[in-house]
């Protein structure tokens, strides 16, 4: 493992462009793939670069993260390897939460500052992309930056949602714009290479990775910005024109998952033949919680382009362009199409079941006869028999308490009760 490096992880904020999702859990713990949550890739990431000293910023609905970490990385007695969580506390000289990247940072430097190291990596809780870090430290030492930022070419399109850079000689980075309007786009325009150019993808986006080096990352946050609260907003601008900042460019799949609609996009698009996100990856492993669930039973059921997880029990006569999370159940008859199933954190037993039958509950999962598409079924939901949910652009944005609509797509809320019958 590398001893100069230290990771942290921003939790982020409130994740309110992600609610219901966000509701009562923060954005790095939403599950992903079925079986994962959003922390595991950015801490997947760095062990699989060799960094295994890492801190997790939190603030917001923190508990399910707290307990999800607790119980997925542990490491020997003979390792230096820690996952550790340093929540958003009141001291008596700082009665203040987090106030953003920079700030969250800052008031976490008195328990990072006790650990050996010479170099900082911070990264996003909320991002899906698999990158060697490794490369990135390496090249950051041998040009003796004092920043190093990754970076990453995009369209017209997502440009103004990034902060925007140029670079000049040495891949050293020259300006940096936060969130350009579409007139002053054109100025910005970089030479990503051929192949990026060929793709329309010709600004270099900052991906919110960042390298610092020990002192200079002190003396920014304590010394010379001691009231910046973002990194991308206020520091990283004005530290380009005192500090030697370099672009790291990366030419990867990386996606933000800012919103229900990238999420959703992200999570289908891992059921694709050759996935842009290689979740069958040796060398990149996504590491998670290891549960004991049994295999996956399936009986009577068409499967086209879908992800299954352990521990499910299907009898759906078609399920089609889906991701199906871990102990989900679904019952005869039930079509599923380009839907996200959570799944659940418990199974019912037939005691159970009988008992919620009889108070007219529907079971723990999805009934027979129902019709799903364009879905995000949140965890622990019970959806009677014969329910519809047909999402899709005819839909207005909506907030109900069952159910959210974003951009054509439904989202059924945590623990959420569909009675038999039931149509969106």
């Amino acid at each position: 493992m590398k001893k100069e490096v230290i990771a942290i992880i921003l939790g982020g904020g409130a994740g309110s462009r992600l609610y219901p999702l966000t509701a009562t859990r923060s954005k790095p713990a939403v599950p992903i793939a079925g079986k994962y949550r959003l922390v595991d890739i950015p801490i997947s990431n760095c062990l699989n670069s060799g960094i295994g000293r890492m801190y997790v910023l939190t603030q917001f609905n923190s508990a399910s993260l707290n307990k999800h970490i607790k119980n997925t990385y542990h490491f020997s007695a003979f390792s230096s390897a820690f996952v550790d969580i340093i929540a958003a506390e009141q001291t008596p000289d700082n009665p203040t939460w987090f106030q953003g990247t920079a700030d969250a940072v800052r008031q976490s430097l008195r328990h990072v500052e006790q650990q050996d190291f010479d170099y900082v990596l911070i990264l996003s809780g909320d991002q899906l992309y698999q990158m060697d870090f490794q490369e990135m430290v390496d090249r950051h030492i041998k040009e003796d930056a004092d920043i190093s930022i990754a970076t990453i070419p995009v369209g017209d399109r997502e440009a103004p949602e990034f902060g925007i850079l140029k670079t000049g000689e040495g891949d050293l980075i020259t300006s940096f714009i936060e969130k350009p309007s579409k007139e002053v786009l054109g100025e910005w325009i970089s030479d990503t290479g051929p192949e990026m150019k060929t793709m329309g993808r010709v600004y270099l986006a900052s991906m919110g990775i960042y390298i610092f080096s020990r002192k200079v990352l002190f003396d920014l946050l304590q010394e010379t910005h001691k009231d910046a609260t973002d990194f991308g907003k206020e520091i990283i601008p004005t530290s380009i024109e005192n500090y030697k900042v370099l672009s790291y460019q990366y030419d990867g799949y990386w996606t933000d998952i800012g919103n229900i609609y990238s999420f959703f996009e992200a999570n289908l698009a891992l059921t694709q033949d050759i996935p842009p996100f290689n979740l069958f990856d040796n060398s990149k492993a996504v590491y998670t919680r290891a549960r004991m669930l049994p295999p996956a039973k399936i009986s009577g059921t068409t499967l086209e382009k879908t992800i299954i997880a352990e521990g499910c029990i299907i009898n759906a006569s078609r399920v089609e362009n889906s991701v199906i999370g871990i102990r989900t159940r679904i019952g005869t008859g039930t079509t599923v199409v380009s839907s996200y199933i959570m799944g659940t954190d418990y199974y019912e037993t037939l005691e159970d079941m009988n008992n919620s039958v009889s108070k007219g509950l529907p079971k723990l999962g999805i009934g027979e006869r129902c019709y799903i598409k364009n879905a995000i079924i949140d965890k622990n939901c019970r959806i009677g028999n014969d329910v519809r949910i047909n999402g899709g652009h005819h839909l207005a944005n909506s907030d109900h308490s069952l159910y959210t609509i974003k951009e054509g797509i439904i989202v059924v809320k945590k623990g959420a009760i569909l009675p038999d019958g039931f149509v969106i």
